[in-house]
Formats: C-alpha cells, sequence, structure tokens
C-alpha cells in the first residue's frame, strides 16, 4: 500500500519535504482489530508538532494521521462491533490500558499509557490502518468522508474545550485562532447557546472576515482588547502570545481553555509579560486541554449530525501531504484540510 513516512523531526521553515512516499505492507488486523481502508485523512497541527519534535513519535518511521475516515476491509476474529464494509472513524485516541484510575473514571485521556493515532501507533496518512474496533466510531450518514475527517479531531476536540470551557447562554466566549478547530466551534455555540455573544481573535484578516461570516459577534487581532470583558476564552493557537493577551480580556472569576498538545517555543519570553495583579488575579482560571476520550467523540459526532455541522475543507492527493503540511504551517486557507486517499 501507499503511506507517507515520518522518519525523523525536522524544521519545516527549512525542509518542506519532512514526508516520505513508499510502498509498505498492508497491515494485519490482530483479534480485536479492524483493518480499514482508507478513504480520507484530516491533516492537523499536530502533525507539524509530531515533525518539528515538539511531541515527537515514540518510534521512527511512523504513519501520521488521526481524523480518519474509511470502510472495514476485513476484522479479526473476536470483532462484533462493526462488519465488513461498514465506514467508520479513529481519532486521536488510539488506545488506553483500560485498568488505571483514569480510565476506569471516563477520563482515559490522562492515562499514562494513552497511546496516540499516527503518534505512537501507524495513522491514516495511508491507504490502510488498523486500529482496535474499540476505538473505531461509526459515522453518520449525513456526513460526505472528507466532511466527517476534520470533525474526528477539530471538532471533537473543540467539543471538549467548549465542555471545559462551563460557557452558560447569555455569557461571552472568545476564541483566539480561527483555524479547523474554532470554526467548527463557533458553529457548536451558535447551535447550543444562541445567546452567547463570540469575540474572535485571529492575526489573519481573512480569519476575522470569515469569523465574522459565521456569526462572530465581533472580530479583532490577536492583541487587541475586546469590547467587553469574556466569561471565557478557547485558545486554539500554538504561540505563547494569545495566552497572556487573553488573561487580558477575561472577567473575574473567567477561564482561558488552552486547546493545543504542545506550544511552540518561538515567542515564550512574552510569558514574562504575564502580569499577576492585572492578569491573574481575581481568581481567573487557565486550563489545558490533554487529548480526547471516546466518549468525546461519539458525543460531539453525534451533535454534529443533529446541527448540522458541516466543516469549511480544501482537499489534497495524498502524495501532496507535504504541501498540505507547509499550507497549514503558513496558513494559506482557511478551514480544515483533508487528504483524498481513495
Amino acid at each position: 500500500m501507499k503511506a507517507m513516512l515520518i522518519y525523523k523531526t525536522v524544521d519545516l521553515t527549512t525542509d518542506r519535504q519532512p514526508l516520505v512516499l513508499e510502498n509498505v505492507p498492508v497491515p494485519i488486523p490482530r483479534d480485536d482489530e479492524i483493518l480499514i481502508r482508507v478513504s480520507r485523512c484530516g491533516v492537523c497541527h499536530t502533525e507539524l508538532d509530531e515533525i518539528e519534535g515538539r511531541t515527537s513519535p515514540t518510534v521512527f518511521p511512523v504513519i501520521p494521521g488521526h481524523q480518519i475516515v474509511g470502510r472495514v476491509a476485513e476484522k479479526g476474529t473476536a470483532v462484533t462491533l462493526f462488519n465488513q464494509g461498514d465506514r467508520v472513524g479513529v481519532a486521536w485516541i488510539f488506545s488506553a490500558c483500560g485498568i488505571c484510575e483514569y480510565c476506569r473514571t471516563g477520563n482515559e485521556n490522562l492515562c499514562a499509557d494513552f497511546k496516540a493515532t499516527g503518534r505512537d501507533a501507524n495513522g491514516g496518512y495511508a491507504e490502510y490502518m488498523t486500529v482496535s474496533e474499540k476505538f473505531a466510531y461509526p459515522i453518520p450518514g449525513i456526513f460526505s468522508d472528507s466532511e466527517a475527517a476534520p470533525l474526528l479531531c477539530a471538532g471533537a476536540i473543540g467539543y471538549r474545550s467548549v465542555v471545559l470551557s462551563g460557557i452558560r447562554n447569555g455569557q461571552r466566549l472568545g476564541l483566539t485562532g480561527f483555524g479547523a478547530s474554532a470554526h467548527l466551534v463557533l458553529k457548536m455555540i451558535k447551535y447550543q447557546y444562541p445567546e452567547v455573544s463570540v469575540f474572535v481573535f485571529a492575526r489573519d484578516p481573512g480569519e476575522q472576515k470569515f469569523a465574522l461570516e459565521l456569526g462572530a459577534g465581533w472580530a479583532g487581532n490577536t492583541q487587541d482588547r475586546s469590547p467587553e470583558k469574556l466569561h471565557a476564552i478557547i485558545d486554539t493557537t500554538p504561540a505563547w502570545t494569545p495566552v497572556v493577551e487573553a488573561m487580558k480580556n477575561l472577567e473575574p472569576g473567567g477561564r482561558l481553555i488552552i486547546n493545543a498538545i504542545r506550544k511552540e517555543d518561538r515567542d515564550r519570553p512574552y510569558l514574562l509579560n504575564l502580569n499577576y495583579h492585572e492578569d491573574l488575579w481575581m481568581e481567573k482560571q487557565i486550563k489545558s486541554v490533554a487529548n480526547v476520550t471516546r466518549k468525546d467523540v461519539r458525543e460531539f459526532l453525534q451533535l454534529a449530525a443533529e446541527i448540522p455541522i458541516k466543516p469549511v475543507i480544501e482537499e489534497y492527493r495524498l502524495e501532496d501531504a507535504n504541501r498540505a503540511l507547509t499550507d497549514l504551517k503558513n496558513k494559506k486557507s482557511i478551514g480544515a484540510k483533508v487528504l483524498v486517499i481513495a
């Protein structure tokens, strides 16, 4: 089968071909696994983190990709949840131990043995992949394969961020950055909490315009002050600057939810500008989002089908994955990027 592989970490500003296209053996499913013929795989900023070494793969080479949609091509002898031909999705959570305190209480995203699809196990930048049937999800029929792929990470992690924000109808929510995840969060908020005012902070004027078109009440630059103080802010950027700036826009007791696996170091000294009295005092809170649970993915797919949420997408061929990653890094388009594989 054809697959794109990461062999080593590189700096994408100097190496624009970090993935290698190869023919590799089709994986064989274990007893509890399904073999998926991949149709689409979303392109996520976390792939940039993997390639540039901020959250390095545990073994090289590895096939990246964790927003996967395809059909069951074969199943192991113990599989009972899916049949050949079923359309399924795979998300960032590839597996967890199932027996630790966190797994037993529904917080499997915090499991010390958490394994990520496309980082700790081969993912969806390939024609086939295997996964335990317990970590695959039926895809609602309302979505095309390309529409469904971004929902499995950008959507699910956005859903978890909204839950952690504790936002309520009538309050004010900020979104910093307006890419694949944030534009789905805005669609979600408009449906679930129609009386919430949404304020968007983005460097790119195109993203600001896009946010207003989708229903944001206000859009400005990352370092602008919002017209009103906000009850919660969800940060979806890879940078430190929005963290500091967000704290200045929060109400007393407000919550900043950081939706990122890793932060880049390029503006880390900016954290020194965080002033305790002005920016943190008055019981303001900062909370990170760590991965997703299977419950997050299932609940979000159901909600997305009800609304329905249809992401704005741009498609690339599997062979053009390097260009998709470069475009993502350079923010050359809005919405979500998806690889067309079959």
